[in-house]
């Protein structure tokens, strides 16, 4: 049976470690979390590391056991959930006490929610028989927070047999969706990040883990992450085709997020949610429409009525006021909080060294950076051991990271065999390549530059649980890599859990800087200032680029003036807020008048 959140918000997947044991640290407080689970090694010394916390036998899956990646992916979970199980049976006998686990339990919740007053009445009252009563009852509603998981669909590197052919169904992405299904999580979901995956789409369909049991009833739910309309109906409707429900799509900011940024074509948060709130009918009969005769075909539970349809969000949130217009003006399930909390070690895994960074942090530490294998953007603190490394190999001439992960392989430029842009082996042959092309300095110089920028994340997004736990590294290699969202620069204090649920629900702040715009201003800003990079010297431009940035501009433009027309809903200094928004508005002005006359010259 599906249960009703206890909170508002949820914490998003974060890197490889980063989130890869927060369920086990909140959980238990009613709050969902996002496991990663595709970096199958770290998951085996997460197992090791919580077995021996637990005092259980701790058992290797070795690379010798047939299909072992998604066996340490199952058995971690069922782990976690394991654990998750114990600590909420502590917590259902606890005493109300200040300081107790079942009262910050309550204590966290939002206004909102019912039974925190119930709480609060509790806590008052001064009749025993009542105060027994009400105890009782609050006990019996206390329910874990969900315990998802993310794949992120491009990361799904083949593997093969002795004799070189491709092992069926054994690549990454498959293999770590299939650990998954077989775990023993209930009332969870897989959450699909980066596009659509033909060949892992198709397996899902195998899977019957994925189908529902009752109307608006799954053990494992199905949840695509996107960033705007078109791609939520491309890929729910691949699924729907194929007897899979989607039960949730969850919008990420293109640019103001952390990790991978995927910029859209300049349709900002707002009108895209807006696109989703008005159209949220329509986009479920259209799935239904197509869901319905596939499960009839497959002999699953059918209904007349539609399963239900969550739309979420995240990417840049860090007020009360900007979450409560959210999910109050969108009608969202719920708003991912995912950048301040790496800031909360009672929530995220982050080691000693890299969260002083992350405190420290300012505008100009994040940078839209080339620095993943993937050739998709990517939000990067500078300063890190992961960046420090990096260098220091490229000025010791031999650029490049060891390779011993692979999950990220893709290039077969030099190679029959698939290689990352980010190894040794890549950028030696890369370098040797541009040799011997004779290019000016200035040019030779940049194009080094582009191939030297890529960093091994397969290690760097994993190290910090590493070493926050002291667990042996990955082949002696210790740097780190973290990838926080914009947001980070305007929090600069770690904070408890119970300080985090504060700031998130307006009982307290902890943004201490002044200058922090508007989220939906900093998306603004953050596209502008893509914008900008993407914009070439303008003579050498064609006349198809220069339309796709014109439009990319007046779609800034609009999203500008939906903004304008919700200012005084938005926030409470609309003027600050509407000045702002001139000023940018101004600033794209200037782009498209440069771009009018290249598209009417070429």
């Amino acid at each position: 049976m599906q249960t009703l959140a206890q909170h508002n918000f949820h914490i998003p997947v974060m890197g490889l470690a980063f989130t890869i044991d927060t369920p086990v640290k909140v959980a238990r407080y009613g709050i969902d979390s996002v496991i990663s689970i595709i970096e199958d090694n770290l998951i085996e010394a997460m197992r090791k590391h919580y077995y021996k916390q637990a005092n259980r036998t701790f058992f290797p899956i070795t690379p010798q056991e047939p299909d072992y990646r998604a066996k340490r992916i199952s058995d971690y979970l069922n782990l976690v959930h394991d654990l998750v199980n114990e600590q909420m049976q502590t917590l259902r006998s606890a005493v109300f006490t200040t300081g107790s686990e079942i009262s910050k339990y309550f204590e966290m919740l939002p206004g909102s929610n019912p039974l925190r007053g119930i709480y609060e009445h509790m806590t008052e009252s001064v009749d025993k028989r009542e105060k027994e009563t009400l105890e009782k009852y609050l006990r019996s509603q206390i329910q874990p927070g969900r315990i998802d998981v993310n794949i992120m669909t491009k990361v799904d590197r083949n593997h093969y047999a002795k004799d070189g052919s491709v092992l069926a169904d054994s690549s990454d992405a498959l293999a770590a969706l299939r650990g998954y299904a077989n775990s023993v999580l209930e009332n969870s979901s897989v959450i699909f990040s980066a596009g659509l995956n033909p060949r892992l789409f198709n397996y899902l369909e195998r899977l019957d883990a994925f189908h529902a049991r009752g109307h608006g009833v799954f053990g494992k739910e199905v949840v695509i992450k996107v960033s705007d309309y078109r791609s939520a109906l491309v890929q729910g409707k691949y699924l729907a085709k194929k007897g899979i429900w989607v039960s949730e799509f969850r919008i990420e900011s293109g640019l103001n997020c952390g990790g991978h940024a995927f910029a859209t074509d300049g349709t900002l948060l707002g009108p895209i949610l807006e696109e989703f709130k008005t159209k949220r009918a329509e986009l479920v009969e259209s799935l239904h429409t197509l869901y319905q005769p596939a499960a009839v075909a497959k002999g699953i539970p059918t209904f007349d009525a539609p399963h239900p349809l969550r739309i979420t969000a995240q990417g840049g949130v860090g007020t009360c006021e900007e979450t409560t217009f959210l999910a109050t003006h969108y009608d969202l399930a719920s708003i991912g909080w995912g950048t301040p909390f790496l800031l909360c070690p009672e929530a995220t895994t982050v080691d000693a060294e890299t969260l002083q960074l992350l405190g420290a942090a300012r505008e100009e530490d994040v940078i839209l950076s080339h620095a993943s294998p993937l050739g998709v953007r990517f939000n990067y603190l500078k300063g890190t051991s992961g960046q420090r490394e990096r260098l220091l190999r490229v000025t010791q001439g031999r650029p490049g990271s060891p390779c011993t992960e692979k999950h990220l392989v893709s290039n077969t430029e030099f190679t029959t065999e698939p290689i990352c842009t980010a190894s040794h082996a890549y950028q030696k042959k890369k370098i040797d390549q541009l040799r011997s092309l004779g290019l000016p300095p200035e040019q030779y110089i940049k194009r080094y530059h582009d191939i030297v920028n890529k960093e091994c994340l397969c290690i760097g997004l994993s190290n910090a649980a590493i070493h926050a736990y002291g667990l042996p590294p990955f082949k002696k290699l210790e740097s780190v890599t973290i990838c926080p969202g914009p947001n980070i620069a305007y929090f600069d204090q770690v904070a408890t859990l119970a300080e985090m649920a504060d700031h998130i629900y307006g009982r307290g702040d902890l943004i201490r800087a002044k200058n922090r715009p508007h989220m939906f201003i900093k998306e603004l800003l953050l596209n502008i200032k893509y914008l900008e990079g993407q914009m070439p010297a303008l003579t050498e431009m064609d006349a198809k680029a220069a339309k796709d940035l014109l439009h990319f501009s007046l779609n800034l433009l609009k999203g500008i003036a939906y903004y304008r027309e919700l200012s005084s809903r938005i926030t409470r200094d609309d003027a600050v807020f509407n000045e702002q928004l001139t000023d940018c508005e101004g600033e794209i002005g200037k782009l498209v008048k440069k771009l009018e006359v290249v598209c009417e010259s070429v």
